[in-house]
């Protein structure tokens, strides 16, 4: 296994928590349908204690696809935020799109490659996929399209999955220890799944990557398989019928 090591130390511009809210219709949005998220977290400011799962605090509304091992720690690049707030119209500010941990700095998808390890605290996190961002990200900012958009920006983020637990807090920064999948930067792994869809030979080549996370390994497998379709992010980007 290479290792490839590089110095890349990542600080955070906050690290946050959130519990599930039921939101619903509104005298603005009268025909707004009901959700539940977790989407609005609030920041912390001292040390709080990672597990295998998440943050002490942290829950997900939808465990059935979000959360698990692979989606403990959701990552957000602060880099993305300007263009964010210049595209929407105002001002979008750490915590804006869900995320456990902004990262201050330059630090994009392009700099960070899956199963990538870093320590972070006490803990030790691993890189295991991009961020599908759903629907509920365009009903928090009223932008039914912001979903779609940050997919086909490949201003995603990612997930990172718990190797060590550990208390981590918001001076810490995520160190990294090891690379061992340099030919796998993130912007190729959401290219794989976005843009070259047909390119079922790079398909089977992100299948066989070990750090891959499992809900996007079982997308690949059912593109190798041919037992999945192709295009088939609807339903995530635009949510359940309201009929």
């Amino acid at each position: 296994m290479s290792t490839n090591l590089v110095a890349l130390s990542l600080p955070l511009a906050s690290v946050r928590v959130g519990q599930p809210q039921s939101f619903g219709p509104t005298d603005s949005e009268p025909a707004a349908r009901p959700w539940t998220s977790a989407i609005h977290k609030a920041e912390i400011t001292g040390p709080v204690w990672l597990d295998g799962l998440n943050l002490s605090g942290d829950l997900q509304a939808d465990q059935k696809n979000h959360g698990g091992p692979d989606q403990a720690l959701c990552v957000y690049p602060g880099a993305h935020y300007p263009y964010w707030s210049q595209q929407l119209g105002h001002p979008m500010l750490p915590g804006s799109f869900g995320e456990n941990l902004t990262l201050a700095g330059p630090t994009t998808e392009h700099d960070v490659c899956l199963g990538d390890i870093f320590r972070l605290g006490e803990a030790v996190v691993q890189i295991s996929q991009p961020r599908s961002p759903c629907y509920k990200l365009g009903l928090r900012w009223h932008t039914p399209l912001l979903p779609k958009w940050l997919q086909d920006s490949g201003r995603t983020g990612w997930y990172m999955r718990v190797l060590e637990p550990g208390h981590v807090a918001p001076t810490d920064v995520l160190e990294l220890l090891e690379r061992p999948y340099p030919a796998w930067p993130l912007t190729l792994v959401n290219s794989v799944k976005y843009e070259q869809r047909e390119n079922l030979t790079l398909a089977a080549e992100l299948l066989a990557c070990p750090a891959l996370g499992e809900q996007w390994r079982r997308k690949m497998q059912g593109r190798v398989a041919g037992t999945a379709p192709l295009y088939d992010d609807a339903s995530r980007l635009q949510g359940p019928s309201n009929g």
